[in-house]
């Protein structure tokens, strides 16, 4: 309605130029949860609090380090052994280290607890308290979902936490994407009842498939450094004396170690086991002077470095998207800061993973030679799905409809009329037309790769409309990938056709 003026004089209206536009929202902004040193920024506690951060310095000055993570040292007739200590195990620090390393930027952390206390299905999904993925529900920024320390629990409650997961994703927001990762990911298959992928497909449940993708195997990697080990890292420093006083009676019987000599090792071992010992000192002492010493530590830097692939695989998905977008699959790209993929999987082997009768695909990783360890699968756990197979499909989909849905926002309450319809499908069509340009539509013109429909008798009827009803119609080609490329040969006559 035309404002009335009552007063003479000169009046100035503007007038807005352009319409609304659709703005992308961002796709990898993964939240990690799990349990860390610490959760606290000032006085104010943090736990179960989701926060976001853009850096591992962040990290750090808010959610503290690395887990001391304990391990005992047993004698096993002329040999020996090292077992990690379950209890001190924890894989959010080391997780978020391995998705930096692969290209990770801004995501959340929600800290459920500290080192020390246990791992728990309730309190990683939020049951009890509010907390783990049930916080997230409060935020619309996060775009994929992780929970590294999942896999440390029993099978039936990773299980249950891979479930929560996904319905978290595909039905309570519908806008994330969840990555998983096999449970016993790092031992190889045996086909039997028990093999892992097969526990791990059965696990995974019937609901929600293509908001979430698998990965196997677990990865070997160099996150972990030798020099983060001492001897404090033995919880049973009796069994670790007990090794290596039988390193010196071995090397002196052997006549590799005069016997003072080995009396003088002997005295450096004792000194482990006192409570005002100077842990430098004697580290440096010992890892000079016993090659089973220093076994025992490449032993515990070796098991700590074998991760699950999620983070890695997180880190992988922000520089895709950052770099080319959404729309191109997460696959055919190397992995930094990864010796190894645990297991080996060959063509042969990787058909069931990527073919399964149950379309449960799980997405592999293998090494090539002369480039690395590469991610070699792009498939949603939907694999028998036409519409959502692959995971660039889904997660563009969703890019696409959160989008739009903010964008619309401002329209609530607008008239419903040809006014309004006209602006909402110009702004959308805008939109669709800048993602068809960079690539993650496909058709050879406007109309193949995306229409937009809105209005009276072909979207609505005046039921809708008198009932407060806008209704609009978006139908899109995206782009999906060159899964398998086949090149066909033929002999030819010479100088023939």
């Amino acid at each position: 309605m035309a404002k009335q003026y009552a007063t003479p004089g000169v009046y100035i209206e503007e007038k807005s130029a352009f319409t609304n536009s659709v703005v992308a929202v961002a796709t990898a902004i993964p939240a990690f949860i799990g349990h860390t040193e610490k959760a606290r920024a000032g006085k104010r506690d943090l736990t179960n609090v989701p926060l976001r951060i853009s850096s591992l310095v962040e990290y750090l000055s808010f959610f503290g380090g690395a887990p001391k993570v304990k391990f005992n040292v047993n004698a096993d007739g002329d040999n020996y052994t090292v077992e990690t200590d379950n209890d001190t195990k924890y894989l959010l620090f080391r997780s978020l280290q391995l998705f930096y390393a692969n290209g990770g930027g801004s995501c959340y952390i929600v800290s459920v607890g500290g080192y020390g206390e246990s791992i728990s299905s309730k309190t990683i999904i939020g049951t009890e308290n509010g907390g783990g993925i049930t916080a997230l529900l409060k935020y619309d920024e996060p775009t994929l979902l992780l929970c590294p320390d999942a896999v440390l629990l029993d099978q039936d409650n990773c299980h249950a936490v891979q479930q929560a997961m996904l319905k978290h994703c595909g039905v309570d927001t519908r806008s994330r994407f969840a990555v998983l990762d096999v449970y016993n990911g790092d031992q190889a298959r045996n086909n039997m009842d028990d093999d892992v992928v097969t526990v791990a497909r059965g696990g995974y449940g019937n609901n929600s498939l293509d908001f979430g993708a698998s990965y196997y195997p677990w990865l070997k990697t160099s996150i972990v450094q030798a020099d983060e080990f001492d001897f404090t890292n033995v919880a049973n420093i009796d069994g670790l004396i007990e090794v290596l006083n039988a390193e010196v009676d071995e090397n002196v019987s052997a006549g590799l170690l005069e016997s003072g000599r080995g009396d003088q090792i002997k005295d450096e071992v004792a000194k482990m086991a006192n409570d005002d010992v100077n842990v430098d000192a004697v580290n440096n002492v010992l890892r000079t002077v016993s090659p089973v010493y220093n076994d025992i530590l490449a032993q515990m830097k070796d098991g700590l470095n074998t991760l699950p692939a999620a983070a890695a695989i997180a880190g992988v998905y922000t520089t895709v998207d950052n770099s080319v977008g959404v729309f191109k699959a997460p696959a055919n790209i190397s992995l930094a800061s990864v010796i190894a993929p645990s297991v080996n999987i060959t063509s042969a082997e990787q058909e069931n993973l990527n073919l399964p009768l149950s379309g449960k695909a799980v997405n592999a990783i293998r090494p090539f030679v002369g480039k690395g360890t590469l991610v070699w699968g792009a498939r949603t756990l939907d694999g028998n799905s036409q519409d959502w197979r692959y995971i660039n499909v889904r997660r563009t989909m969703i890019m696409m409809e959160q989008s739009i849905k903010f964008a619309c926002e401002p329209f609530v309450f607008r008239p419903n009329d040809v006014n309004t319809w006209l602006a909402v499908r110009g702004m959308i069509r805008s939109f669709l037309r800048a993602q068809w340009q960079q690539g993650a539509l496909v058709g050879n013109t406007e109309d193949e790769a995306f229409q937009v429909e809105v209005g009276l008798g072909s979207t609505m009827t005046p039921q809708d409309v008198l009932d407060g009803y806008m209704k609009v119609s978006v139908k899109v080609a995206i782009s999906r990938p060159a899964e398998f490329i086949v090149i066909t040969f033929q002999q030819k006559m010479p100088g023939g056709e």
